[in-house]
């Protein structure tokens, strides 16, 4: 249902880049690790310190909405950058209940032995060399799944529909000529591209809808109507059953096979590996 419906002061006040969609960060607060997914790999794992209990840091899917160097402690007022600063000098905010990134974050700390433990009001505290590190490659946008399981990480993220193992590459569509940057990665498998379904659909000018009883979606473009059930291998064309391979779910969207898109919708394609580019032909 996920699917289908998205395809329609704990620590201390930020400012409210686009979504590295590639990525993907894990907290996990019954190993008190931090997991950095990239490009469908995991890079690299972190210890981290979390809640004194365990309803003080949140658990849910949450995206990083404010990134600020050398944030502030105002209810101390120690300025940012100050060695005794709480927060460190890197502050990633998350969007938690309408808290527009000022109130939970993954941040640094000024007191390293802290790390590991549960300590916090909420916050996500790391090391402040390991959140130098990993700030730089975290854009605004990105997911942060925050959990508390025995599972390990991969699996953590392939139950949220991170495509591990596979590679995901910035999508780009070219129509007539123009070149638009996606929101959603293409997922690169076996030689097969998968590309998302929603910004294909606008980008072609065309309309989706979902059925709230079967789930279904129909999609208009030009002269096709297209009825299609997602993670399905089978659609309807103008009233004609079309086989495909199956459409995936990969960061809570929707993608459906580049190979599937001529027969569906009547719009040829090219992939180019090498600018990591879908142009799109009608």
């Amino acid at each position: 249902m996920l699917v289908l419906g998205l395809l329609f002061t704990a620590c201390i006040g930020g400012v409210a880049e686009a979504s590295a969609s590639t990525d993907l960060l894990i907290v996990n607060k019954k190993t008190n690790k931090l997991a950095y997914f990239s490009g469908g790999k995991l890079e690299k794992t972190f210890p981290v310190a979390t809640g004194k209990t365990k309803a003080l840091t949140p658990e849910g899917s949450f995206k990083i909405v404010v990134k600020i160097q050398n944030r502030p402690y105002y209810k101390e007022k120690i300025p940012g950058g100050d060695p005794s600063n709480p927060l460190g000098d890197r502050w990633l905010g998350l969007e938690v209940n309408g808290t527009k990134g000022t109130t939970y974050a993954i941040h640094g700390n000024n007191n390293e032995s802290s790390i590991g433990k549960y300590v916090s009001a909420g916050c996500i505290r790391m090391h402040n060399e390991d959140i130098r590190w990993l700030y730089p490659r975290i854009s605004k946008n990105t997911t942060v799944v925050i959990i508390s399981t025995s599972a390990d990480m991969e699996s953590i993220a392939v139950n949220h529909g991170y495509a591990v193992g596979k590679t995901l590459v910035p999508g780009t569509f070219i129509v007539g000529g123009v070149s638009t940057k996606l929101q959603e990665p293409f997922v690169v498998e076996q030689s097969r591209v998968y590309v998302p379904l929603k910004e294909l659909v606008t980008l072609s000018g065309g309309t989706m809808n979902r059925n709230a009883g079967t789930g279904e979606l129909t999609i208009a473009i030009g002269n096709r109507s297209v009825t299609h059930k997602p993670l399905s291998d089978k659609a309807v064309v103008n009233g004609t059953s079309v086989t495909m391979l199956p459409s995936r779910n990969v960061n809570d969207r929707l993608l459906i096979p580049l190979s599937s898109v001529p027969a569906l919708f009547g719009i040829n394609v090219k992939w180019n590996p090498q600018q990591q580019s879908v142009t799109l032909l009608k």
